[in-house]
């Protein structure tokens, strides 16, 4: 079956709501992260982010969205339109009501207004932690969006709850990898670094539209390719730009497209204009591919006709400022003439393969024992942390998860070692390595150590032994 991006990626869940009513803090708490800026102000999100949910069991994308505001502030407009836009682009929302204010007329307004979508919308009260969950769903019934979820997205009570509902039926990541059976290639970067050029170029002929101009590419499309016998899927995405350069409705959503492209990718081609060096921009880009756990190459463009000091700088800026993807691999091509392009193909395959590698658990648990002695653990309250065994737990990206005692103690700084060390000592090319933690509970905590009489029985008979 061919690939459809609008029907195979990710779904995205927007989070709509007056402003100051927790959707940033809500973003955060379901992506994990601190990326959504956060304060008791209202009006503090003005633009739309995109990150990758990590709380529940299913594959998603969430959308934290600026406060929907009846005012007449031309800047509150255009944030609100954004905001009931998002939900239009995504496959359901969840509105988010302040449980402390209770029910405001803007609320009535704006459950009316969602309504009209046709999109799944789901109720969730914020800030409910002191208050009754019964009595909190009887206030807020009238809007008619049930069921109505009380929660606190600053404790994280009620959340996982909230999720696993809303989730239910969307697929969980083991079924998101059974598609195709090609491998599935995003190339992305900012506008007009030669993104559809270089799809035009792998697929040998003229199908993407390409000009001299930033934004040509609006959506995501996916082209299906064979080569030498091997089934590919390239994926050219909309350029990313900075936020503050975004003026445009459709642009500003074409990052949600993106995000789900990389994130239904096997293999992501990033591209660099060498005529601009390594840019912020680029570095966002990079950061998505890294985020979502994508195997990554990265492809230098228009690097003929530089001189051979500007190539020098754009190797040193490489080498200073990409060194959080040191496991990607990094080719010098020029998409509008071909130069160095057959070599990407070589280097998809090997990170594919790197990606979906499969490793026994005696040969994962040697090489931790290997690495321990190499750089102990450090010392927490005078303890040391102790790392027993460890077993693979995924592909795309490797992931491998590590048994043993005080393990949330275990610094970022040595995580990052082990998953360096995992990547180097396996010999995976173009992958990160995800590392996990687990803590082994002890099954005899809290148990007073109480004989049978069969063993007090045993052991007396061994005692009478020993004396004769």
């Amino acid at each position: 079956m061919a690939l459809d991006i609008t029907r195979d990626a990710k779904p995205a869940l927007a989070l709509v709501g007056r402003p100051n009513v927790g959707k940033s803090t809500l973003f955060n708490r379901l992506t994990r992260t601190r990326d959504a800026l956060v304060a008791d102000v209202p009006g503090v999100t003005r633009d739309i982010k995109v990150g990758v949910g990590r709380m529940g069991h299913a594959a998603y994308l969430v959308v934290d969205t600026g406060g929907i505001d009846d005012s007449d502030d031309p800047l509150a407009t255009q944030v609100s339109q954004q905001a009931l836009h998002a939900l239009e682009e995504c496959a359901a929302g969840i509105l988010i009501i302040d449980g402390r204010e209770g029910l405001m007329p803007a609320d009535r307004t704006l459950a009316q207004h969602l309504r009209k979508s046709n999109k799944p919308l789901y109720l969730a009260v914020n800030k409910t932690e002191s208050m009754n969950a019964s009595e909190v769903g009887a206030e807020f019934a009238e809007l008619g969006l049930h069921p109505v979820f009380a929660i606190s997205a600053a404790h994280g009570t009620g959340v996982a709850a909230m999720i696993e509902s809303i989730t239910a039926e969307w697929i969980t990541p083991e079924e998101d990898e059974q598609g195709d059976a090609s491998v599935r290639v995003a190339i992305c970067g900012r506008p007009n670094v030669g993104k559809s050029t270089l799809t035009n170029r792998m697929l040998g002929e003229q199908r993407m539209l390409t000009a001299d101009l930033p934004g040509t590419t609006h959506d995501s499309v996916a082209i299906p390719l064979e080569r030498h016998g091997h089934a590919y899927t390239l994926i050219d995405t909309a350029g990313l730009r900075r936020r503050s350069r975004v003026t445009d409705v459709v642009e500003k959503f074409s990052a949600i497209k993106s995000l789900q492209a990389i994130d239904l990718a096997h293999v992501v081609i990033v591209v660099l204009d060498a005529r601009d060096g390594v840019t912020e921009q680029d570095l966002t880009v990079l950061g998505s591919v890294v985020e979502c756990g994508r195997s990554l190459v990265i492809a230098v463009n228009k690097w003929d006709g530089l001189s051979s000091e500007l190539r020098d700088e754009m190797r040193r800026q490489l080498d200073r400022r990409l060194e959080f993807v040191d496991f990607a691999t990094t080719h010098y091509i020029s998409a509008l003439h071909g130069t160095g392009v057959g070599d990407l193909f070589d280097a998809i395959d090997a990170a594919y393969r790197s990606a979906h590698v499969d490793v026994p658990t005696k040969l994962l648990t040697e090489l931790l024992e290997d690495a321990l002695e190499r750089h102990n653990p450090p010392l927490v309250r005078g303890r040391r942390i102790k790392l027993r065994y460890a077993h693979f737990g995924g592909k795309n990206p490797p992931t491998i998860i590590i048994h043993g005692n005080q393990t949330d103690d275990v610094p970022e700084s040595y995580r990052r070692y082990l998953a360096n060390y995992f990547r180097q000592a396996l010999r995976l090319v173009g992958t990160p390595v995800r590392v996990e933690f687990r803590t082994g509970d002890n099954p005899f905590a809290g148990r007073k150590n109480v004989l049978t009489r069969r063993q007090v029985e045993k052991r007396r008979r061994l005692v009478r032994h020993v004396k004769r």
